[in-house]
């Protein structure tokens, strides 16, 4: 399917108001023609942004890579931190501009989503710094260098249509459903559907239109424009001749064909587009394989012809060896006799001579032998020969094994191949896994800081009066809360929380042991400076007494807790040990955050595939302390299959 200009503006209109306030935290490359870009705000969930030549759409599958995109490392150095600012649409082209905003910078990406699509980068001047395909035409150029140039547009402007845009189809004798699909440059979907909403006979010349027919064609028109592009929505995926097609609205045709019900025209592209991307994917990484099984099967193909030519030359020379042993007892001893030589061209063979040398052919075989040697001597000869062409049917049949393995071991590599083309469903989380997190042995939710935004987060937004305030002894420690604590407060929450804020602190960095961490109450925590001074993102003034508590290890647990879904999460032992299915302990220095976390993530796949398969490496990597770490153990629970 192929997005149309109306259906392109209620996306530009909706993931607008979706982004707003999010930056790219990461770019990555789906295939050659599709760029995902990973979008955070410190106080939402993060959102997956797909840019493709085919169209864009908000996802909730994270698709790896496929191919390499040649512009994902542009886009990263570009790119990286900066907000959307804006996503426009000139008229009803299908073209997006996706303005990027920041640290002084300005960057303009545009996807064109028209023939074979385009994704172009240009400064704030509109010159081009990357794209995916160069362009040399008549009426324009794209290139590294140039400014960019739109194409001429292409009809009306759908969204601003009157009646003196229909002068011209009283003059001419084009069928009216034609000519509004050419000059509105509508789908065929569309443009049926206005004439039936008109109630008109699509084949209808358009000079035989009436003023009542052409003003019931425009209110048709822009009711259902306003509805594609408004959000008035009732969509549906319908199966097509091409494949599959997401409709936003009601279409009439499309009534009797196989359709499902979605609740959002976004999720029904990005459900058509993703496997659209994903099917293309397990065809290119299992074509060149394809390839090479063809060639082997017409190898094979070949084999099987040569061992049937074989055979039929073996046993054509076996009949004539047989003919020849009634020879004597008709009275002829020698090949050379008149009689021979009639029996033998009965029977396709005959007798030849070549440069004094005498031959006996049968078919294109010419089998040597001398005119002197008796019947049976010459019998016996045509009947080694028959035997050797035998013997090579079994040297065909041999090659011809091992070219079926070859085929065998190749299509077991397309599956694996097809295998490598993964995607990790996106699940909605929770508020608080936007967060540092854990649950308390007491079932009390623990939150905290990742950063000065969500320090300051935490505190302003999510600071009740029922909860604790916990602070690590520590330049570089984040805030955390326990929630809804009682007074006293449990003993084990108390300790686990003093014990997950220093170890999210600067200690696990630096491996510096012994620290202490203490708390406080709601009331203490003071939002503004006093006067004359001032405060940094994510810093508070805190009064009154404090409440130590000594942590004499630095030690974690990143377990997978199951709930209304299944959920990453990182906190101090006993917890992560009595809620999660699987859990890995970790301690300070080693292996960077990544490594540390694609292990985690390896180590959970081999005991439970299936669930793991839902996160990448990165929400491994969030849950982990800043700095090194290593595994020191990997527990999964028996009962948990």
């Amino acid at each position: 399917m192929t997005l149309a200009g109306i259906e392109l503006r209620y996306l530009v209109n909706e993931i607008s108001r979706t982004v707003d306030g999010y930056y790219v935290s990461n770019i990555y490359g789906i295939n050659r023609q599709s760029i995902l870009f990973k979008l955070h705000h410190p106080e939402r969930p993060d959102l997956f942004l797909v840019l493709s030549t085919i169209g864009m759409w908000l996802t909730n599958i994270k698709i790896d890579q496929i191919e390499e995109n040649k512009m994902v490392r542009r886009l990263r150095d570009d790119l990286a931190r900066l907000k959307i600012a804006k996503i426009e649409q000139i008229e009803v082209e299908r073209i997006a501009y996706l303005t990027f905003s920041g640290f002084d910078k300005e960057f303009v990406l545009i996807c064109e989503f028209f023939g074979d699509g385009n994704i172009i980068l240009c400064d704030r001047q509109m010159k081009i710094l990357a794209l995916l395909h160069s362009i040399e035409v008549r009426h324009r150029e794209l290139r590294v260098g140039v400014t960019y140039t739109p194409p001429p547009q292409n009809g009306l402007n759908v969204f601003e249509i009157s009646e003196k845009d229909f002068q011209e189809i009283n003059s001419v004798s084009t069928p009216v459903i034609k000519w509004i699909g050419r000059t509105l440059g509508l789908p065929a979907k569309y443009a049926e559907e206005i004439i039936k909403i008109a109630k008109i006979d699509p084949n209808t010349p358009g000079r035989n239109l009436t003023n009542e027919n052409i003003a019931a064609i425009i209110d048709a028109t822009n009711s259902l424009v306003h509805k594609v592009a408004g959000g008035d929505h009732q969509p549906f995926i319908v199966k097509t001749e091409k494949g599959f097609d997401v409709y936003p609205i009601k279409i009439s045709n499309a009534e009797s064909q196989e359709h499902t019900e979605i609740p959002t025209f976004m999720e029904g592209l990005d459900k058509v587009f993703s496997e659209t991307l994903l099917d293309g994917g397990k065809i290119t990484q299992s074509s060149s394989l394809d390839k090479k099984i063809n060639e082997f099967q017409n190898k094979i193909d070949e084999q099987d012809k040569a061992i049937l030519l074989v055979k039929e030359r073996s046993e054509s020379i076996t009949k004539i060896a047989k003919s020849l042993f009634e020879f004597p007892s008709r009275g002829i001893t020698a090949i050379t006799d008149p009689y021979a030589i009639e029996k033998l061209r009965e029977q396709n063979a005959e007798l030849v001579k070549e440069k004094g040398l005498a031959f006996i052919k049968i078919r294109d075989e010419k089998i040597q032998i001398k005119t002197d040697s008796s019947i049976p001597a010459i019998a016996s000869t045509l009947f080694d020969e028959s035997k050797r062409q035998s013997s090579a049917t079994e040297s065909i049949e041999f090659l011809k094994r091992k070219n079926q393995k070859e085929i065998q071991r190749l299509r077991a590599q397309v599956d694996t191949a097809k295998e490598y083309v993964t995607y990790t469903q996106m699940q909605k989380k929770n508020w608080y896994e936007r967060y540092r997190w854990f649950y308390t042995s007491d079932g009390l939710l623990a939150i905290g800081g990742r950063d000065s935004s969500s320090n300051s987060a935490i505190i302003r937004k999510h600071l009740g009066k029922n909860d604790k305030v916990f602070h690590a002894e520590i330049f570089g420690s984040p805030f955390f809360i326990l929630k809804d604590a009682t007074d006293p407060i449990p003993f084990d929450s108390l300790n686990e929380v003093a014990h997950a804020t220093v170890c999210f602190s600067r200690a696990w960095r630096e491996a510096m042991y012994g620290m202490s961490a203490y708390w406080i109450n709601p009331d203490q925590v003071k939002k503004a400076a006093p006067s004359g001074q001032f405060l940094t993102r994510g810093s508070f003034v805190l009064e009154g007494q404090k409440n130590f508590v000594k942590i004499s290890t630095l030690k974690l647990a990143v377990g997978i807790l199951k709930e209304n879904n299944y959920m990453i999460t990182c906190g101090p032992l006993e917890p992560i040990k009595k809620r999660c299915i699987c859990y890995a302990v970790i301690e300070p220095g080693g292996a960077e955050m990544a490594d540390t976390a694609k292990k985690i993530r390896s180590d959970f796949v081999r005991v439970q595939e299936d669930i793991v398969a839902r996160f990448t490496v990165d929400d491994f990597v969030r849950a982990l302390p800043a700095g090194t770490s290593h595994v020191t153990e990997v527990v999964q629970k028996k009962d948990e299959r």
